[in-house]
């Protein structure tokens, strides 16, 4: 039954618990109770999307068993009322079912009670209450479970398309952000570096900066594997130019491959990475007036910051959004137009938990 309440906040704030005056997002706690107020939208949730940075944490925290992974995730959403990775600070999406939608915004959402649809905001700021984790895959981070969501009346979503897997959907629209941006930074004949190019944010990014740049443009891939599945994709497809193999927490040992493949540094620098201490490297491989755009959650800004000033790096620095307009859809658009990448997408994360 829907209620009511003239105090509900379109950014979410009523729900906050602790600290009182917080944003959803900054806050620790959230009221993740299964109601929806006249602004809001109440999912029933089958399946998370765990965001890179903290899946990789969750997996070295809890010594890669799946079981493990999923109590702590239990464990976080009964403390928080949300996932919100305490060390990372990052959570992820959801994809579900709609149960109702408030009244309040009824004539204003084209959706329906039994609609499919998937977050587009974080899970750090989502309203999360999880009966049960049925299973956990940790190849894809994508956690198959039973609860509650609530969907803010600023919050993003979209409809699951008809014509991709639901699962490979919730896999794109979690790093949707990456390839929206490179439509707007990247520039006919620039030269691109791409720092873990090989994941599903990095694949993304490389084929919308090859198609920006133009025949005139480099674009250079940077992998810890250069055989890795998402590598050879690259390669075959013509996604890159150049694909450098480096460990992005060598700075120095990245750097002189980057060097090699670009003399002169990149114009722009996308980090993708899911682990951290690659700020310094990530800048060493922009030009002076370049620009670097950190769309990994595992980046320390504090470090980017003063790592720049302390290699004496006149950059700019772009904070990794995850929202842009239109995301989604130019994110299954770059899936739709290239079938190798599409191909690949499948072959990975349409697979069964």
């Amino acid at each position: 039954m829907t209620v009511r309440s003239a105090q509900s906040c379109r950014f979410g704030s009523h729900r906050v618990l602790d600290p009182r005056g917080a944003l959803p997002q900054a806050a620790w706690r959230l009221d993740a109770t299964p109601i929806a107020y006249e602004n809001e939208i109440l999912c029933d949730v089958d399946a998370l999307n765990i965001d890179s940075a903290s899946f990789a944490q969750l997996r070295e925290e809890c010594g890669d068993d799946a079981h493990a992974i999923g109590e702590r995730i239990l464990a976080t959403v009964r403390d928080r009322g949300k996932q919100h990775n305490p060390v990372t600070g990052s959570g992820g999406m959801f994809v579900g079912s709609v149960r109702e939608v408030g009244a309040a915004l009824r004539e204003r959402v084209t959706l329906q009670p039994g609609d499919r649809i998937a977050s587009l905001v974080s899970l750090t700021l989502t309203p999360l209450s999880l009966d049960a984790v049925l299973g956990v895959d940790r190849a894809t981070a994508r956690v198959r479970v039973r609860g509650t969501a609530v969907l803010f009346e600023s919050g993003s979503w979209a409809k699951l398309p008809t014509d991709v897997d639901d699962r490979v959907a919730l896999a794109v629209f979690d790093v949707a952000g990456a390839p929206a941006q490179m439509r707007r930074l990247c520039r006919p004949g620039d030269t691109v570096v791409v720092i873990g190019s090989d994941g599903k944010s990095g694949i993304l990014s490389c084929v919308e900066a090859k198609r920006r740049t133009g025949p005139s443009g480099i674009v250079i891939g940077v992998a810890p594997n250069g055989r890795s599945p998402g590598a050879q994709l690259l390669r075959d497809g013509g996604f890159v130019d150049e694909l450098v193999e480096a460990d992005a927490r060598d700075a120095l040992q990245m750097a002189r491959g980057v060097e090699t493949a670009a003399p002169h540094g990149a114009d722009l620098v996308v980090n993708c990475v899911n682990v951290a201490g690659t700020e310094a490297g990530t800048i060493l491989c922009a030009k002076d007036g370049g620009s670097v755009y950190f769309f990994s959650m595992a980046t320390s800004f504090t470090a980017a910051a003063l790592g720049a000033e302390g290699l004496g790096k006149d950059v700019t620095m772009i904070v990794g959004s995850g929202f842009s307009p239109n995301h989604a859809e130019i994110a299954l658009e770059t899936l739709r137009s290239h079938p190798a990448v599409l191909a690949h997408f499948t072959a990975i994360y349409g697979r069964t938990p």
